[in-house]
């Protein structure tokens, strides 16, 4: 644990297992400074556990840093299931991550990621009060990935102001790998707009699906990386900008919901020295925690949750802005901010 290259002074990691179920779980909280850990549980069904520990360090620190810079009362930590959510979960696996969950006293608060809904949450409800994105009760205000696809499309604009000179999307052409909750709804909105999109996911329903409503153009997933474009919009999972990839990108600007998108932040450089400006994932994409963070409070208000976002879009400005006048990667500029917001707190 402690020498693995993702562990970065993490509070505590806890592992659980419950055999009824099936559950095999790991919650990570990197800081509580801030205030109670927040971030999402994820379910993918991982290689190894030494994959499964590695991604939930990894989400827990950006999730430390993206509840910094959007500024909310909220630590950083993050739940992951090792399991296919295709056909593995059941409603007795999150009833037992919830009493997983209830063990750790308030200091770590869950909601929806990568393969989990509002209805598992739910479930997760029936054993702790420390659950956020369902669809009912007193400040219920359901899946938050909306409200993440908004503050990536308006991210998305902001940075294209310092891209391309204006951030009007018409005829823009967009590379989007991912079309799930988050990537679809950027999708449509980026349609609305009058981009074109170059579209990819595993899931074929998905890609149909966006593809009939936008008239996007679907490539086979290992594609995207190639395809000519004005913007590469990583909407799925992590690690995608890496040596393997970084000299195939043909764009100009990064700009996407996907958490941890950057292999190790050198690539951060090489973005830099390839002249492609990249919007440090944790920032453009804390819409929905921003939303969760209204949820925790007990008091719901839209109102809200709307200048958080739109601070937020303020915030990426000013990242592009300060790594533009001293010549450096974005991500660098991000992580220090972040790390001093968090220092400044303890």
């Amino acid at each position: 644990m402690f020498d693995n290259p993702a562990f970065a002074g993490h509070e505590s990691v806890h592992h659980f297992h419950d055999p009824d179920s099936g559950l095999r779980a790991i919650i990570a909280i990197h800081s509580t400074a801030r205030g109670p850990a927040g971030g999402g549980c994820r379910m993918w069904n991982y290689g190894t556990s030494l994959e499964m520990v590695t991604d939930a360090l990894r989400l827990a620190q950006g999730m430390s840093f993206k509840n910094a810079m959007a500024d909310l009362p909220l630590g950083g930590g993050k739940a992951v299931i090792w399991g296919d959510s295709r056909k593995d979960k059941t409603p007795k696996m999150f009833r037992a991550l919830g009493r997983a969950i209830d063990t750790l006293g308030g200091r770590y608060w869950t909601a929806e990621d990568v393969g989990v809904s509002p209805s598992d949450m739910k479930e997760v409800a029936t054993q702790t009060r420390f659950v956020a994105g369902l669809d009912d009760g007193a400040a219920a205000s359901g899946d938050p990935s909306p409200v993440t696809a908004r503050g990536v499309y308006l991210g998305m604009r902001e940075a294209a102001k310092r891209g391309f000179g204006s951030d009007d999307m018409t005829g823009r052409t967009i590379a989007v790998q991912g079309v799930g909750h988050v990537g679809g709804r950027v999708c449509q909105m980026l349609a609305e707009a009058g981009a074109n999109l170059v579209i990819a996911d595993v899931d074929q329903e998905a890609l149909a699906e966006i593809s009939r409503t936008t008239g996007a153009k679907v490539v086979e997933p290992g594609d995207i990386y190639d395809v000519q474009a004005d913007i590469f919009s990583p909407n799925a999972l992590g690690a995608i900008v890496n040596p393997e990839t970084v000299d195939r990108l043909k764009v100009k600007l990064i700009a996407g919901g996907a958490n941890n998108q950057l292999s190790s932040p050198d690539m951060g450089e090489t973005l830099n020295q390839r002249g492609i400006l990249y919007v440090p994932d944790y920032v453009i994409n804390g819409g929905g925690i921003i939303n969760v963070a209204a949820e925790i409070s007990g008091n719901y208000d839209p109102a809200w949750v709307e200048t958080k976002v739109q601070g937020l879009v303020a915030t990426i400005g000013e990242v592009l802005d300060q790594a533009e006048s001293e010549g450096r990667p974005p991500n660098r500029v991000a992580d220090e901010i972040a790390a001093r917001r968090l220092r400044e707190s303890a």
